[in-house]
Parts: C-alpha cells; structure tokens; sequence
C-alpha cells in the first residue's frame, strides 16, 4: 500500500545539514516525503503563511534574520504548520523560547539520532492531526448551529402563512353562505393540513437526527382516517390512469392509539411513491392484523405493478437523500426525504417497514406498528364509507375576559383575534414583545388588567421570551399562553420553566385555541339578542372568487354585503338596494374603467363612499378624479377591512 506522502519545508542555509536532515527523512520508511529546501528567511515567511506543508523543519541560525523571528512572524501571519526548530548548540533558554513562540519542537543537530528524529516527526504530524480534526469539528458545530438556524426560520417561514391558509378556509367554513362549496372548501383544508406535513420534511431529518421529534398521540378513529387517505389517494390514481383499492384481510380496531398526523404522513408518503412509480396498473393497500412474535401489529401492505427497485439499491432506499430514480428513471424529481423520514418515524411508532421489489414487476412495502387498541372494542370489517369532514365548532360556549393578542405578523395576529372575538371576548392587539409589556404594564398601573395574554415567541424588538421575563419581574401574574410554531422535544417545558402558562401550536386551529383559553378564562352568559346589521357595502369586482371571499370577511364584521362584477351589475344592485351607502369598486372592470365608473356615480349620489380597489398602486391623482374616500392594495385582509370600517364610522 502507497503511503501517504508528506510536504516538508526545510529552512537552512547550511546545505550539509539539509543533506544530513534529508537523509533521516528518507530512513523513514512509514511516510514518504517530499521535501521543498530554502535558505531564504523572507521566502520562508510567504511560503509558511500559506499552509501548504504538512511540517516545518526549521533553523535558528539564518543569517540576518534568526529562525526564532521567523517563527514568530510566521505563526502572527496565520501559519498553521506544524514547526520544528533545528539548531546546533544546547541552549535551555532558546529551548524555552522555541516552544513558548509556538514550535511544536527543538532539536539539537549534533545529538540527533534517527529514533529522536522519528518520534519528533511523528509528534508533529499527529499534533497536526489532532488539530486538523478539532478544526473539523469546529466548523461541523458552527456549521450544525447554522443549520439548525436556518432550519428555525424556514420552519416560520413555512409554517406563516399557512396558517393564514388554513385559518381563513376555517373561518370560511363556519359561514352559511359557504354551505354549497362546504366539499371544496374542506378539501381545501384536508390539503392544506397535509401540505404542512409535506413542508416538514427537511425539518423532521434535523429533529430526528437530534433526536428531538416526538409523537403526539391520540386516539383514531381508524375507519373514517382510511377512508380519508382512500379519497385523497384515489385521486391521484386516477389522474394517471391507475386502479386504486385498499381492502382489509381481518377485521379491524375501530379505534388505535398514535399520532394521526405522522401516521397519515408515512401511508400517503409510501402511496404517493407508489402511484408515481407506477404507469399502468394499480395499486392495492391492504391491511390486517397479525400476531408477530407474540406482539398483536397492525400490517398495512402497499402493493404496485410499477417500475420496481433494484436489489442494489433496496438496502439504501431508507436512507436520507437516496432517491430510486437516480438509477431508474429520470422523469421524477424529489428530494429523497420522504422514506427516510418514513423509516425513522415508524421506528418511533415501535413498528417496522420493510420492502420486497422485483424491476418491471413492482413493490410492495410493508408497515408494521403496535395498534394500542382497546381491549374490549369490537372488531369489525373496513368500511370506506366512513368519510371523516371538516367538523365546524360554532357551538362554543362564550368565554368572559379582555386579551392581548401579541404576533408580528399582521394575518396571525387578526387571526387569533378574530377567533377570540368569536368566543366572545375583547380583544387588544400589539405587534411586538415591547410594546405588550408597555401595554401591559399600563393596564395594569390603570388597574384594568388583561385577564390573557397570547405571546408569539419570535418578534422584533423584543422576543417572546424575554418579554415574559420582564412581564414576571413585574409582577405580572395574568395567565400568558406561548405562540409558536417550534414544535420540537422539550420546547413545551422550556417555555413553562420561562414562565408560560400553556402553549398554543401555529399553525392556529380554533378548537385548540378555544381548548387552551377555557382553561384560564370565565364562561359567560349567552346574550340572545342579535345585533341588527345597519351598514351595507357592495363590492365590485370582476374576480368572483375575490369579490365573495371579501363579502364573507365582511359580513364576519356585521356588515351586509353585497357583489356585483361589472359597471351595470353594480348599477343595478345600487338601483335596487337604496340602504347601500359604499361601494368597494375594483379599478379595472370589463366594461368600464373604476374611475369613470365613479365619477358617473358620484353624480347621481354624492354622498356615496367609494374604495378603490386595486393590485396595484393608485395615485392620488386618480383617487382625487374618483372622488373616492380611500383605497385597499390587493390582497384584501380582515384588518384592512376592519380599518377601513373605522374610518366609514
């Protein structure tokens, strides 16, 4: 075997020493050495402070500048390699000085031997190894912290507006209006749930890999939750062509115990790769129970007549960033995630995965997990007819108390502030960590104190953190929920040892934010009178989808509203609703441009409020010619309409 070979600089004058030194180097037969020789102390400098040896031999005496000084400069330039200091007298103090300036060794010419000669080399070489590997790990640390760093914020950043997504496709749900799209909007909230599982997959490896993913279990109710991933995944099948079945060999729990969202993530991941790998064909789920070893396992079985794995690569595929196709095929793009993060997962579940493949005949893979399933429950046979829907939860009881809500992110902060006003309450808003403690700390000098506080963890100015900290050294006793979307291991009981009374997951849903503040706050009694609705809007606006979704964020405010898509509907809807006092009027309609339509309308009803609408920026000119009371940039939000309200009052 070759060894490696060894870069040495020697730095003397004296060509009879170099010859001697060359010499021990060539008897050493367990390195091979190539040896660069200079007598130059200036050249000895720009060479050193580039690193490119692995050791330095170098002499004291050099003629007008010592070998002492050279060392010196060198190391003060960033020199890292290794030096030794040659010289041909005992000197105890040069000794001292050799060492203390930073050269791993000193020797004397006259009493070198080839075993001292040896072990210093092999000292020198192994010391910049040993640093070698502490620089290694250095920049693995720095570059774990930054990693991990940016995995944070990619984790608020993904997680953000999804909220948004999910947050306002709830509050969509909840309203009448929506009863005849309530199978659109709910496959617009299934999805958009699975969608926030998809974009944690990068995120799940570090936890995993830190082992800071933990599972949050509950109880499933099994049918209903096969029967949801049978109507996403069909879809799917489908699109391509492809049969798709999931039948059970046994009867089955009606209930287990796990984690629904994680679970829901391994069966669609493994699916998914399935139908994708899959041109002609089907796919086939089917699943049972089995004892195995003595231990009761829920099997699910994905079987696909697709393209197949190779025998080389089915000992990998369960690895990070392997990918099938690099091998196969190179018409799929991913990012080779997925089954590792399967793999990993269903090791948490104390299960198994597994697979068996044959090229051009297909695969089928294999989960194995603890069902965790009563005892005295009753067995009975898949039924996919049990379809878990959204389920609305308007019949919460009414909640007593004045709150602070606390987020940088405008969406999130209306958000939870549109949900705590459903259940009741009176709600005060602030945009950062100082500002809640400023607010704070004056109701509390005011003595009307908030009753709740909900505290976003990551904010400007002043974290979520810290602001507890100076909330608590206050004295400030009121109940403080953590928002947060950092959901990993630990997170949950380092908040509360801050200070936190609970903590309230992003992305937001309304039932669990309804869960956590029932637990702080009072009942109230249900007031049967209902609020007559005296401000009428319509809004025109040629996007449908648009024009209803802002009349539903308005009507949420109490408003009536109404929508027309054109100059003439608009007309006609002010023809016949005389109580419409503003208009919302887009800027660009088919049959006539906003500001001409204004202009026309103001002549008949100068009293009209108008808001221009628009996605993009309208000059004040043109907002002067409209003769038009405001203007909202696209896309519309509840807060701008809740400011724009204020201002029409």
């Amino acid at each position: 075997m070759t060894s490696k070979i060894t870069k040495v600089l020697m730095v003397d004058d004296d060509e009879d020493d170099f010859i001697i030194t060359q010499d021990y180097l060539h008897e050493m037969t367990t390195h091979t050495f190539e040896i660069d020789w200079i007598s130059s102390p200036k050249e000895a400098l720009e060479i050193l402070q580039k690193n490119l040896h692995d050791i330095c031999l170098l002499d004291y005496q050099l003629g007008a500048l010592d070998g002492l000084s050279v060392l010196k400069k060198a190391i003060k330039n960033g020199c890292t390699v290794p030096i030794i200091m040659l010289t041909g007298q005992s000197d105890s103090s040069l000794d001292n000085s050799a060492l203390d300036a930073g050269a791993v060794d000193y020797l004397i010419k006259n009493e070198i031997n080839l075993t001292l000669f040896t072990r210093a080399i092999r000292y020198a070489l192994a010391r910049k190894d040993f640093e070698n590997e502490r620089l290694e790990r250095i920049k693995a640390e720095t570059s774990n912290r930054s990693k991990d760093k940016f995995l944070a914020h990619l984790s608020h950043e993904l997680r953000t507006p999804l909220t948004s997504i999910l947050g306002y496709t709830e509050l969509l749900l909840n309203k009448h209006r929506t009863k005849p799209v309530h199978s659109e909007l709910t496959t617009i909230f299934n999805n958009g749930k699975h969608l926030l599982g998809l974009l944690n997959n990068v995120l799940d490896l570090s936890k995993i890999a830190a082992n800071r993913l933990e599972l949050n279990c509950t109880s499933i109710a099994l049918h209903p939750f096969i029967a949801n991933i049978y109507d996403l995944m069909e879809i799917n099948a489908k699109d391509k062509g492809l049969s798709f079945t999931i039948e059970s060999k046994t009867t089955l729990p009606q209930h287990i115990f796990n984690d629904p969202i994680r679970l829901r993530q391994v069966l669609i991941n493994i699916i998914h790769n399935a139908i994708k790998f899959t041109t002609k064909g089907g796919i086939n789920v089917r699943i049972h129970l089995q004892d195995i070893q003595g231990v009761e396992m829920l099997c699910f079985d994905i079987q696909d007549s697709g393209i197949g794995i190779p025998d080389t690569l089915l000992e990998n595929i369960f690895k990070p960033f392997e990918q099938i196709e690099d091998v196969v095929s190179r018409n799929e793009e991913g990012a080779g995630l997925g089954l590792a993060i399967c793999s990993e997962l269903v090791k948490l579940m104390h299960g198994r995965i597994s697979v068996v493949s044959e090229i051009n005949k297909g695969s089928c893979f294999t989960i194995q997990i603890p069902p965790y399933s009563p005892d005295n429950e009753e067995r009975i046979e898949l039924s996919l007819a049990d379809k878990e829907s959204y389920q609305s939860h308007e019949n919460y009881a009414p909640l007593q108390g004045k709150i602070l809500v606390v987020d940088d992110i405008q969406d999130i902060r209306q958000l939870i502030g549109y949900f705590s006003e459903s259940f009741g309450l009176e709600v005060h808003y602030a945009d950062n960590g100082q500002t809640a403690v400023d607010l704070v700390l004056s109701m509390q000098n005011a003595n009307t104190p908030y009753d709740l506080i909900l505290m976003d963890i990551h904010m400007p100015k002043l974290d979520g953190k810290r602001a507890i900290s100076k909330l608590r050294a206050h004295s400030v006793t009121n109940p403080i929920l953590a928002v947060t979307a950092a959901t990993m291991k630990g997170v949950r009981d380092e908040l509360k040892s801050l200070g936190f009374n609970d903590v309230v997951a992003k992305p937001i849903e309304k039932s669990s934010l309804y869960n956590s503040l029932k637990q702080f706050l009072p009942h109230a009694e249900i007031s049967q009178e209902i609020e007559e609705t005296t401000l009428e809007i319509l809004i025109v606006d040629d996007d449908s989808d648009a024009a209803n979704i802002t009349a539903l964020l308005l009507e949420s405010l109490a408003v009536k509203a109404h929508v027309a898509h054109s100059a003439e509907h608009c007309k006609t809807s002010l023809a016949d609703n005389p109580n419409i006092n503003t208009l919302l009027l887009d800027y660009h309609l088919p049959d006539m441009d906003g500001i001409s339509l204004a202009n026309q309308l103001k002549d008949n009803n100068a009293n009209l409020n108008i808001i221009m609408l628009s996605g993009s920026e309208i000059s004040n000119e043109a907002m002067r010619t409209a003769g038009a009371a405001g203007k909202l940039l696209k896309p519309i939000n509840l807060e701008m309409l809740q400011r724009m309200l204020e201002t029409l009052n």
